[in-house]
């Protein structure tokens, strides 16, 4: 049976100091490469004149994370994003990118330096940001006609369904991203109103 786990509930920035050196820390909920991509991409129109931006994700279920990554940015190998990701682990998040966007401040911290430094924001970032907990979901696509969009929508918005993608054709085709406990429901209402679905394998 898949289980809930906890996510990120959203966006959060601290910032720490370290001999002078500025650590910003920002944690993100993040679901795909793509979305890592942007955050970081954020970080560096926000910060040009940073001397580091190192981060560390894990995608799915702490534990068994279905995707895991870390990136030293220039900082000495294993000083940044692996201290980044073992606080990441280490707090049993999913779906949760930590980036520590460093200001050098004149003096060198030596490598157990960064390595605290780095866990350290890392810390203060992910103590303090809140939970959600991810549901598990079943991908669905349906195809239907252009009068069922919106009780296909409100079905949506009362019962924690998300619309994740819609074309229009000669018909509406969608993918609708429906919690596992609602299912059932799901299935009742799309042969109540008729609709072409099935189930993303």
């Amino acid at each position: 049976m898949k289980k809930d786990y906890p996510v990120p509930a959203g966006y959060l920035e601290r910032e720490t100091e370290v001999k002078k050196s500025r650590f910003i820390a920002r944690v993100a909920p993040v679901t795909t490469r793509d979305e890592v991509k942007d955050w970081l991409e954020k970080a560096h129109q926000d910060h040009p004149d940073a001397r580091h931006i190192c981060w560390a994700y894990q995608i799915g279920r702490p534990g068994s994370a279905a995707e895991a990554a870390m990136n030293d940015d220039g900082e000495p190998s294993g000083t940044a994003g692996k201290p980044i990701l073992n606080v990441i682990q280490h707090k049993d998040m999913g779906d949760v990118l930590v980036m520590v966007i460093r200001y050098f401040g004149g003096i060198k911290l030596g490598a157990g330096g960064l390595v605290r430094a780095y866990a350290g924001a890392a810390e203060s970032v992910l103590s303090e940001v809140g939970r959600a907990f991810h549901k598990p979901v079943c991908a669905m696509n349906l195809v239907m006609g252009f009068a069922d969009e919106q009780p296909l929508r409100h079905w949506c918005d009362v019962n924690g369904a998300q619309l994740a993608a819609i074309t229009y054709g000669a018909s509406v085709a969608a993918r609708v991203l429906v919690p596992d406990d609602q299912t059932g429901a799901f299935v009742a209402f799309c042969e109540a109103h008729k609709l072409d679905y099935s189930f993303e394998t």
